[in-house]
């Protein structure tokens, strides 16, 4: 029977116990200890009679897999090669997990910190020694300074090579120290499973990037054991603090009078427990960039997202505001949040109050606090305030919407985000690539609750954008999956589209060409440089789909655009719609 694991709080749903099927709970059923949805679950283990049955010929690599496979590994992506055979041999072997293979080890890190961006659940990558492991850099590093859990397995030359120089030898212990929370070599058969398991539940903790480096000879190595399952041996995260301080907190929150609830990425899935406090104490909720789409843009306590490619209405409400309710975020450089009272949600302690001084600070996880701190709150009805925070969006929504000229040429690009908000499905999923294809997404568009958006957001990395996508069809097959990209992020990964067909992925692929690295060249102009180096050779990308074996559109006229859109969507294969733009922005 299956088990399924809340990405919130750590509760398993197991099947046999419960004496019901997972998939026959109604859809407004909520995680019993958290209260998150069930779209915060993810499939955790399903024992199976081959499972239980007692292999023979098993190595250290079996083993291997077949532990992370019990906590929830269902996906390795990578480049296969000589330091990794066995690993490979055993992910072939085993029929929980699925190997996909990636034209480079970039995308194979960057896909694994998308999904457990996307799913909170751990994904690995696979490299082999020295050029394969170093090759992964970027993408762990995205992953580690985004908190995204990832396990790597990293091949290495066998321990006899180990120092004195060999072939693809570096030193990996040193090369993964800074960007790991846990970060291990695999010597001996009996380090397997705990190893495994202590990999896994740290990237889970401490939210970020595990390595487990395995040398050629011990992945052949004969061996079996019994494997550590899950249950019971995770703490549960549905922690939170003491009444008397969360009584405290309410207190200021009471005293406030144009109160404003800015929503981090720490709180995806809590849209509903926002709005619940916005309601009860009639205040906006602005959102960073990472958290758009954690409540219905459209709704009217939502104003947006903040900082410097925020709405005109989150920026005015955050300035005029006289108290700060913070929920799960990172007080990055780019949301611009200023120094003002502040009662501060978050689950690591470390960052409350990181930035400025805090009135309260509640530790614990906000899916417990939130609903805690609403029912403790005085109800209020400040309609001066609502109306204001009405007439501010429908100020921002005039702008917004007198950018989008139908009728400009070359094609603006408010004008794309338009097009897109209008006719992108509900439930679809977005991959934002980094420069201003990502600039103007965060500005334009305006999400649903139920859309999501997976990004690089403090490395603000170029080329995430289409392995986000590739990451997201695998993670929701049943879901629209849109990669919004420029000419410049997507031609550093364009040769994994060929993943995207290969594994029969339909995602949809809309490029911003603008011929220059966008924003590079806003950013000379702005400081008083010479234009340069930032023009690019022009590439016709619906002709190299095409080629590719996918669905290749051209836009160059205003008028193609909606056509072009319906199409690229009904499309059944990888599909990329290439859309020349302009790289000026309002003229």
């Amino acid at each position: 029977m299956a088990k399924y694991r809340c990405t919130v709080c750590n509760y398993v749903f197991s099947e046999e116990k419960e004496g019901k099927k997972f998939s026959d709970l109604p859809e407004e059923w909520v995680c019993p200890i958290c209260g998150a949805p069930k779209t915060s679950f993810v499939l955790l283990a399903e024992k199976t009679d081959a499972q239980q049955a007692k292999k023979e010929g098993k190595t250290v690599s079996d083993v291997l897999i077949e532990q992370v496979a019990e906590w929830g590994v269902r996906y390795v992506f990578g480049v296969p090669g000589t330091s990794t055979l066995g690993v490979v041999d055993a992910v072939r072997k085993n029929d929980k997990v699925m190997y996909i293979q990636v034209r480079h080890e970039e995308v194979a890190a960057f896909m694994a910190s998308a999904y457990g961006k996307l799913t909170g659940n751990v994904a690995a990558c696979l490299s082999v020694s020295g050029p394969g492991t170093t090759n992964l850099a970027t993408g762990l590093y995205d992953a580690s300074m985004d908190n995204s859990p990832v396990l790597v397995l990293s091949g290495m030359v066998a321990r006899q090579y180990i120092g004195p120089g060999s072939i693809q030898e570096l030193d990996q212990h040193s090369f993964f120290e800074p960007i790991c929370v846990f970060n291990k070599t695999l010597m001996s058969e009996d380090q397997t499973t705990m190893l495994g398991t202590l990999a896994v539940k740290t990237a889970l903790l401490d939210r970020g990037v595990s390595n487990i480096g395995i040398p050629n000879d011990v992945q052949k190595l004969p061996y079996d054991t019994q494997i550590r399952p899950f249950e019971d041996r995770m703490p549960n995260l549905a922690f939170g603090s003491e009444d008397y301080i969360i009584e405290e907190a309410a207190q200021v929150v009471n005293s406030a009078e144009r109160p404003v609830i800015v929503a981090g990425f720490g709180c995806r899935g809590q849209g509903t427990k926002l709005l619940g406090l916005a309601k009860r104490i009639s205040a906006p909720i602005v959102t960073t960039f990472r958290a758009k789409g954690v409540v219905n843009e459209q709704d009217a306590f939502c104003a947006g997202c903040h900082g410097g490619l925020g709405s005109t209405a989150a920026g005015e409400l955050v300035h005029k505001s006289d108290l700060l309710i913070v929920v799960d975020s990172s007080f990055s450089d780019l949301t611009l949040l200023p120094q003002k009272r502040t009662v501060q949600i978050d689950i690591n302690m470390k960052n409350i109050a990181k930035k400025y001084p805090v009135e309260v600070g509640l530790l614990g996880n906000s899916a417990i606090l939130l609903p805690k701190l609403t029912a403790k709150v005085q109800e209020k009805n400040n309609q001066d305030y609502l109306n204001e925070i009405a007439h501010l969006k429908e100020n921002w929504n005039r702008q917004i919407a007198k950018e989008a000229d139908a009728t400009a040429k070359p094609i603006r690009a408010p004008y794309i985000m338009k097009v897109l908000q209008d006719k992108v499905a509900s439930g679809a999923v977005f991959s934002l690539d980094v420069g201003e294809n990502c600039w103007w997404f965060g500005r334009n568009f305006q999400m649903k609750k139920t859309q999501k958006i997976v990004m690089s957001g403090l490395l603000a990395s170029m080329g995430f954008g289409l392995p986000g996508a590739l990451a997201a069809a695998l993670a929701y097959p049943d879901k629209q999956i849109i990669c919004v990209t420029g000419d410049g992020g997507f031609t550093q990964v364009m040769g994994d589209f060929a993943t995207a067909l290969k594994y029969q992925l339909p995602i949809k692929v809309f490029i911003i060409n603008n011929k220059h690295l966008g924003m590079i060249m806003q950013e000379q102009k702005m400081e008083g440089y010479q234009i340069t180096q930032t023009e690019l050779h022009e590439y016709n990308f619906a002709l190299f789909a095409e080629n590719a074996g996918g669905v290749g559109i051209k836009v160059t006229e205003p008028s193609q655009l909606e056509a072009a859109v319906d199409q690229a969507l009904a499309a059944t294969k990888a599909t990329i719609v290439d859309i020349d733009t302009d790289p000026r922005r309002f003229i």
